[in-house]
């Protein structure tokens, strides 16, 4: 009898064989599966995107590659019209999505992570509104009263993906609670971007789509409350909701955090009843049975569904999405919005300027400021392993304002943004981190090698 092994008494764990034999295609995908799981592949891929935009603005191909992202895109039902540019449906639609996986991370962080108590997340609370705080209130005291001023949000945002290839690249010296803490500062200054973008960026307001939208996000909360576990249906709905507050006058971006927000952050079957229900099935699966059983496939489609039940829809959800929006919506979103022609005047321009000094100096100065004063009062303390001097190389990072600031230019310069800020978000963006991972070679620990482990005799 070829019958599985008991599922009461599993081989020990790195004995067990992957049950499918390996095809030549996994050979080949093989190297690239390992390289997609670095650290740093991610923040590598949008470097590289960003650099193929800047090439590509700066060359005699500037007009056709520009051209590509103002090629319109038609969608029409009946008197229901969608007529928008390449551009608009990536920074409108695409990143809906990218925001929905930022409601999912939040709503983990708040559920599970570092933002569940109060205590855990005073330091980064505290932490992010000072690097939200100070460098808005740099760029308004250059900008204040010109055109550039609508940009004050442009430096208040942290890309997350640089800050993690950065710490990557210094490897184990780094400790894991320097890690934690500008992870959980981002998902701060994230929900503090929806913010700025929901109030700050939204001019005018049509109620009856915004009634629409409310409406539908009200049907996504009854779905979960009846029980509704497929996506299908949550899918029809959300992109009812995403048309509906795209024509209501607010950013349709911020239909997907309030989606992720809603997400259900625990499962509905708990690993013992799995287990169980896997015992009761083993025998189904001996090999003479299985093979004279009727409707297998459904089977098979019962313990798949089942199966994904073992871990709540944010957490699958999370893992599905968020190689997509890593590996292809930010590199798309890069090479639609970084394709800036270098040019002296927009290094001097002002704006450019209170970019530059809200990124490199107002971040890492407001994040200090307000932890200290955190800390100073009794809200909060210093995690281990981060000393004072640690929290200013690391608060350099948080500069890295890439994605979000590029985002935010867009929403307040028009729909390619405005070269000048662009310029000073790439050039704040790289002294950021420069400064950051230079400081903090500086301040951390020097790594044990096995040489400074020996004792003389």
């Amino acid at each position: 009898m070829n019958a599985l092994p008991n599922i009461e008494d599993p081989p020990p764990i790195g004995q067990i064989k992957r049950p499918l034999p390996d095809q030549p295609i996994d050979r080949w995908l093989r190297p690239f599966a390992r390289f997609l799981h670095v650290e740093t592949t991610s923040g590598i891929l949008l470097v590289l995107c960003t650099v193929i935009a800047l090439i590509a603005a700066n060359s005699p191909l500037a007009e056709p590659f520009l051209a590509i992202w103002k090629t319109p895109i038609q969608i029409g039902i009946g008197s229901l019209q969608f007529n928008h540019s390449l551009h608009h449906v990536i920074n409108d639609g695409l990143m809906a999505i990218f925001f929905f996986v930022i409601g999912l991370e939040v709503k983990r962080e708040l559920a599970h992570g570092a933002l569940a108590s109060l205590q855990q997340a005073a330091l980064p609370i505290a932490a992010a509104i000072g690097g939200m705080v100070i460098p808005a209130v740099l760029y308004l005291s250059i900008q204040y009263g010109e055109p550039g001023m609508r940009g004050w949000g442009i430096p208040m945002a942290t890309d997350i993906a640089f800050v993690v290839g950065c710490l990557a690249l210094l490897g184990p010296r780094v400790p894991q609670s320097l890690r934690v803490l500008l992870l959980s500062l981002a998902i701060v200054d994230d929900i503090g971007a929806i913010l700025v973008i929901a109030i700050g960026y939204t001019e005018s307001l049509d109620g009856r789509y915004l009634a629409v939208a409310a409406f539908s996000i009200g049907i996504v909360h009854l779905f979960s409350r009846l029980g509704v576990r497929r996506f299908p249906p949550y899918i029809v709905v959300g992109a009812i909701a995403w048309i509906a507050m795209h024509e209501s006058g607010v950013h349709a971006t911020l239909i997907g955090v309030i989606l992720g927000l809603m997400t259900p952050a625990k499962s509905v079957l708990v690993p013992e009843r799995f287990r169980e229900y896997l015992h009761e099935k083993k025998e189904e699966f001996d090999q003479r049975r299985w093979e004279r059983k009727q409707h297998r496939a459904e089977v098979v489609q019962e313990v798949q569904r089942l199966t994904r039940e073992t871990v709540s829809p944010l957490e699958y959800l999370e893992m599905t999405l968020h190689p997509w929006t890593a590996y292809c919506i930010m590199p798309i979103f890069a090479l639609a919005n970084a394709g800036v022609a270098i040019e002296l005047s927009n290094m001097t321009d002002s704006v450019a300027l209170a970019v530059v000094l809200g990124l490199v100096i107002g971040k890492p100065v407001g994040i200090v400021l307000f932890s200290w004063v955190a800390v100073r009062l009794g809200w909060a303390r210093l995690p281990d392993g981060i000393s004072w001097p640690v929290l200013v190389s690391g608060s350099c990072l948080a500069g890295i304002g890439f994605t979000m600031a590029l985002f935010i230019d867009g929403l307040a310069f028009g729909a390619d943004g405005l070269d000048t800020a662009k310029t000073g978000v790439l050039v704040g963006s790289a002294i950021s981190a420069a400064l950051g991972i230079t400081l903090l070679l500086w301040t951390l620990p020097k790594p044990v090698t096995p040489t400074d482990t020996q004792t003389t005799p």
